[in-house]
C-alpha cells in the first residue's frame, strides 16, 4: 500500500514538473516589445510580437521595450568658458532600434546614454560663456542631440531629442548679472529719456518757428489788409468828396457871379456871428472884396473851363464819370438806409433810430 502512494506521488510530481517545463516555454511578446532569443548561449532570432513556444531549459528569452523612454541627466556642475559655476541638468528621449544590438554591444544601453549625455554636456558647456548658454539653448540642445545620436547608433538606440532643462548659476553670478541687468536697464533708460529730451527739444523749436512764420505771415496779411482799406477807404473819400463837389458845381452853375459874391459876404457873415474868441480869414479875402467892388463897380466874369482841358485831365486819370461814379437818386438812397435798418434790427433798437433820422436827414435834402 505505500508503494502504491509513493509511485502515485511521484507520478504527480512528474506530471507537474512536465507542466512547469511546459509551461516555461511559452513565451508572450506585447506589440510595443521584441524579444531576443537565445540557446545554450547562443543567439537564434529576434522574436516579434505574439505567441512564441520555445524549448524549455535550454532557451532563453529577453523582452525589449521599443517605445521611447525619457531619462533624466542628474544635475551637475558645469564650470563655462569664463570661468561661471552653473548647475545643468537635462531630459533625453531615447528609443530602441535595434533589439540586438542594444543587448548585445552594451551592458545597459540607459545608463550609458545618460553618462555619455553628462560627459557630452559638460564638455559643451564648457566651451561657451555663460550668456551664450542662457541665449542659445536650442543649439545646445540641438549639438547634444547629434553627438549623443552618433554615439549611441552602434549600441542600436536612437537620441531623438534632448532638452536642458535648467541653467542655474552660482549665487554669486546671479548677483552680478543682477547688478549688470539693473545697469542695463539704467543705461538704456537714460538713453531713451535723453533721446525724448533731444526730440522734445526738436520739436519745441520746430513749433516756435512755425508760430514766428504764422504770426509773421498773420502780421503782414494784416498790414496788407490794412493798408488795402486805408487804400480804398481814401478812394472812397476822394470820391464821396469829388461828388460832393461835382453836385455842387451842378447846383451852382446857374448862379453868377454876382450870386457867388452874396454867398461868400454870407458866410464871412456866418462866421462873425460865432461864439469863437480867433477868427481866422483866408489869404483870398482881398480877393473876395475885389469882387464885391466889382459887384458894386464894373463886375466881374467867371472864367469858364474848356473842353479841351477837361477831356486832357480825361486822358490822364481816366473818365470822370467812371472814376466819381454814379450819384445816388432819392430812391436808391432810400433802399440802402432800408436795407442797413432790416439788418440792424435785430441788434439795436437805438441803431434802427439814429439811420432813421439819418434817412429822414438826407430824404430831406
Amino acid at each position: 500500500m505505500a508503494d502504491e502512494v509513493l509511485i502515485a506521488a511521484l507520478l504527480i510530481f512528474v506530471i507537474i514538473a512536465v507542466l512547469i517545463m511546459l509551461t516555461s516555454g511559452i513565451k508572450i511578446v506585447q506589440p510595443y516589445e521584441q524579444g531576443i532569443y537565445m540557446r545554450l548561449g547562443r543567439f537564434v532570432r529576434v522574436l516579434g510580437s505574439g505567441f512564441h513556444f520555445v524549448t524549455p531549459l535550454v532557451n532563453v528569452v529577453v523582452k525589449l521595450d521599443l517605445r521611447t523612454q525619457v531619462l533624466d541627466v542628474p544635475r551637475q556642475e558645469v564650470i563655462t568658458k569664463d570661468n561661471s559655476p552653473t548647475n545643468v541638468d537635462a531630459v533625453i528621449y531615447i528609443k530602441v532600434i535595434d533589439p540586438k544590438k542594444s543587448f548585445f554591444e552594451v551592458q545597459n544601453y540607459r545608463i550609458a546614454t545618460v553618462y555619455l549625455a553628462q560627459t557630452t554636456l559638460r564638455s559643451r558647456i564648457g566651451d561657451m560663456v555663460l550668456d551664450e548658454v542662457l541665449s542659445n539653448r536650442e543649439q545646445i540642445n540641438l549639438a547634444l542631440r547629434d553627438v549623443l545620436d552618433r554615439e549611441t547608433d552602434k549600441w542600436g538606440v536612437k537620441v531623438e531629442a534632448v532638452e536642458i532643462r535648467e541653467v542655474d548659476p552660482s549665487p554669486a553670478v546671479k548677483n552680478a548679472m543682477e547688478e549688470q541687468t539693473a545697469s542695463e536697464r539704467q543705461r538704456r533708460a537714460a538713453i531713451l529719456r535723453a533721446d525724448g529730451q533731444k526730440r522734445a527739444a526738436i520739436l519745441n523749436a520746430e513749433g516756435d518757428r512755425q508760430a514766428k512764420i504764422l504770426q509773421a505771415e498773420g502780421m503782414r496779411q494784416s498790414r496788407i489788409l490794412v493798408a488795402e482799406g486805408q487804400r480804398l477807404a481814401t478812394i472812397l473819400e476822394s470820391q464821396g468828396e469829388a461828388q460832393k463837389l461835382r453836385i455842387l458845381a451842378l447846383g451852382a452853375s446857374p448862379l453868377d457871379s454876382k450870386a457867388l459874391t452874396v454867398l461868400s459876404l454870407d458866410t464871412i457873415k456866418a462866421v462873425g456871428n460865432g461864439q469863437a474868441t480867433k477868427i481866422i480869414f483866408p489869404f483870398e479875402l482881398t480877393r473876395l472884396v475885389e469882387g464885391v467892388s466889382e459887384y458894386l463897380g464894373a463886375g466881374r466874369k467867371v472864367p469858364e473851363r474848356e473842353i479841351s482841358d477837361v477831356k486832357a485831365m480825361e486822358g490822364i486819370v481816366g473818365e470822370i464819370d467812371k472814376i466819381l461814379g454814379p450819384i445816388p437818386t432819392i430812391d436808391e438812397i432810400h433802399d440802402s438806409f432800408t436795407k442797413a435798418e432790416a439788418l440792424t434790427e435785430s441788434k439795436s433798437g437805438d441803431s434802427v433810430e439814429e439811420l432813421k433820422k439819418l434817412k429822414g436827414k438826407y430824404i430831406s435834402q
